[in-house]
């Protein structure tokens, strides 16, 4: 572990560590620019949208085998999509920031004519006619869909016995993250520049903070669900995943909006999160409870978490101390309201066909189903209850910072991943027992969250650094999150692939 002098000592430097990338862009390098930076020079024509597909999808060959981050590659549809914006761009027709440009997206999500298999063996045969509402948004704005990302069995923790499990790309043998683990993987070795993740308990944070990359959970129902396999309808929030906070907000804003049809999306204003950038911190209010933020988690995180406080204070940012709510219980109070919502939505082929799911998910959706009414009701009263106490400290300040709950990224094997629910829940609460404080109160509340990488350990493993903010305030915690990002160079390291 290091303490708070290395990670300053780290962070001062930090600075000094980014390079400029040359107009003519070595093979290598191409792979880890930013979205932001492909997509001016798509623009410009200094890409082509599609050599740039072709060499993403010879990398994905390439190097996938061991990362087993794409559960199916379209490649066909890939490089149709890549010659149609080619030809669209090349005529004058410009879509803006995405148009061009090859992403990734969670296999929860329905894409027609490609098969939607959500980690599940139970739908690996499942092939939709109809996009989902975020796939078809990414077509509208010209992105090229280079295939579909693996997942945990039903977005669950634990995988299924038949399906790959996605390799930490900066050691194989840590933790990937949660059912985003795809997402997170695959844009942190350079496999796409972009990709859609979900969340229902911290399943975009923990693999972008496993994986060092950047991860935003919009406000419920700021993303249409329409057409993505259901978690926990009351929980589940759809979001992005990139190497910096910029390539975020860029895809937010392109995915985000109202849809008819998702009744639980927000008629809201649409976001200018990436336009909104530039306007700085100065006199935001970055609140933080140390007990909340600080006591029983990772040294070095702590530390990094400290630095990244004083980072934005020196940018103009005023430190203000709050107080969390009471979260003993958080976990009680989510898994029923989750594990009953989640057996309601595999209702059609749980338990009928019990034996195609995997131990874990099997012992969920049974504890699912054996949740009675009034529990049911219980957790959801607590929920109401804690939401608005959550909500109310959130309302005194610009921003809550505090760790994301991933990182560092905890030792894991193969058999644990795919094996039963307890063996699973018992490494994981040795190894980070406090990972859902900092995941589920954003969740239970709906409201947003943005986590970036702040540093690495001894060993070499990022850590990360959360904002969570109220109600439709991305653009606000996106502002926070890239103004440290530009004072750092944290997000400029990529692991050896």
């Amino acid at each position: 572990m290091i303490g708070a002098g290395a990670v300053i000592a780290a962070t001062g430097c930090a600075k000094r560590l980014v390079t400029s990338v040359p107009s003519t862009t070595p093979s290598a390098d191409l792979p880890y620019l930013t979205l932001t930076d492909v997509s001016r020079r798509i623009q410009s024509r200094e890409l082509s949208p599609v050599d740039l597909t072709q060499r993403m999808l010879d990398r994905i060959a390439a190097v996938d085998s061991r990362l087993k981050s794409f559960a199916t590659v379209m490649r066909d549809e890939a490089l149709a999509a890549a010659r149609a914006a080619d030809q669209e761009i090349r005529g004058g027709k410009y879509r803006g920031p995405l148009h061009g440009v090859p992403v990734g997206v969670k296999d929860l999500c329905y894409t027609k004519g490609v098969r939607t298999m959500g980690g599940t063996k139970v739908r690996e045969n499942f092939v939709p006619d109809f996009d989902a509402t975020v796939v078809a948004r990414l077509r509208d704005a010209g992105a090229v869909l280079l295939g579909k990302l693996n997942l945990s069995e039903g977005a669950a923790a634990g995988y299924s016995p038949g399906r790959d499990v996605p390799h930490n790309p900066w050691n194989p043998d840590r933790w990937p993250g949660m059912s985003s683990s795809g997402s997170g993987v695959a844009t942190a070795a350079g496999l796409c520049y972009a990709a859609i993740g979900t969340d229902t308990g911290g399943s975009i944070r923990y693999p972008s903070s496993a994986n060092g990359v950047v991860g935003l959970k919009p406000t419920y129902g700021r993303v249409s669900r329409f057409g993505v396999l259901a978690m926990s309808e009351s929980l589940d929030h759809v979001g992005t995943m990139a190497r910096s906070v910029a390539d975020a907000a860029i895809l937010f804003d392109a995915i985000a909006g109202r849809d008819a049809q998702d009744p639980t999306s927000l008629d809201a204003p649409a976001p200018q999160a990436f336009r909104a950038l530039p306007e700085g911190i100065r006199g935001l209010r970055i609140g933080f409870d140390r007990d909340y933020a600080q006591k029983g988690i990772d040294a070095g995180q702590a530390a990094a978490v400290q630095e990244t406080l004083r980072v934005l204070t020196g940018l103009g940012a005023i430190l203000v101390d709050v107080r969390m709510p009471d979260l003993s219980g958080i976990l009680d109070m989510w898994a029923p309201i989750c594990q009953s919502e989640m057996a309601a939505a595999h209702a059609a082929t749980y338990p009928s066909r019990a034996d195609k799911y995997g131990p874990y998910l099997r012992e969920f959706l049974a504890a699912g189903a054996a949740v009675t009414p009034q529990q049911l009701a219980t957790a959801r009263q607590r929920r109401a209850e804690f939401t608005a106490r959550y909500v109310a400290v959130l309302e005194t300040v610009d921003a809550i910072a505090g760790p994301a709950g991933g990182d560092p990224a905890w030792p894991i094997t193969h058999a644990i991943q795919v094996g039963p629910l307890p063996e699973y829940h018992k490494a994981w609460s040795q190894a980070a027992p406090r990972s859902a404080e900092f995941t589920m109160p954003m969740d239970l509340a709906g409201v947003p969250a943005v986590c970036l990488p702040c540093g690495f350990s001894t060993d070499g493993l990022p850590y990360s650094v959360q904002f969570a903010g109220r109600r439709l305030s991305e653009s606000m915690l996106c502002r926070i999150a890239h103004a440290y990002e530009q004072a750092t160079a944290w997000h400029t390291r990529h692991p050896q692939v």
